[in-house]
């Protein structure tokens, strides 16, 4: 694929995904309950407006403002461009490319989220049964889960692709 389609393949996977986080977003903050979580479909789905200032599950939140800020503010930022700079630069697997500009594009909404909202993400999503639970979440980190998961589906196809030179 070549440089210019590569740029938009990776426009048309990134300007939705990040377009579909914002507005619901932007819909979680208008019309959610702060703090407060309602139920649907048997308890399996819960909804409400919370704001994480950590990462994944919360990690890091109880570090000092300064610490988050470099963490997962300009360490974050720095992590995004060199992705994006590795996206457009090498000519990876279709499936790969997909995988890692859904990875972006999450991190992208999330970060924009940061840059806003004072060190803070917005989530509102919570699956489930019983007390087997999910951590709150939006949409960015469904994007960042799926493109972990296609990125790592591939590295384990193309490694059973390798012939084995048998035992060592």
């Amino acid at each position: 694929m070549k440089l210019y389609q590569r740029m938009i393949f990776i426009l048309i996977i990134c300007l939705p995904s990040v377009g579909c986080d914002q507005w619901t977003k932007a819909l979680a903050a208008q019309h959610l309950p702060r703090d407060q979580m309602w139920s649907y479909f048997y308890d399996v789905l819960r909804i409400g407006y919370t704001e994480n200032i950590g990462a994944f599950l919360s990690l890091g939140a109880s570090l000092t403002p300064e610490i988050r800020h470099w963490i997962f503010v300009v360490g974050v930022g720095a992590f995004l461009a060199g992705l994006t700079a590795y996206l457009v630069l090498k000519n990876l697997p279709r499936i790969t490319l997909i995988g890692f500009a859904l990875l972006l594009s999450g991190g992208v909404s999330n970060f924009y989220d940061r840059v806003v909202n004072n060190g803070a993400v917005v989530d509102f999503l919570n699956v489930g049964i019983g007390p087997l639970r999910t951590g709150v979440f939006n949409i960015a980190d469904m994007a960042i889960m799926l493109g972990l998961a296609l990125v790592l589906f591939q590295g384990v196809r193309e490694l059973k692709q390798i012939p084995s030179s048998g035992p060592l």
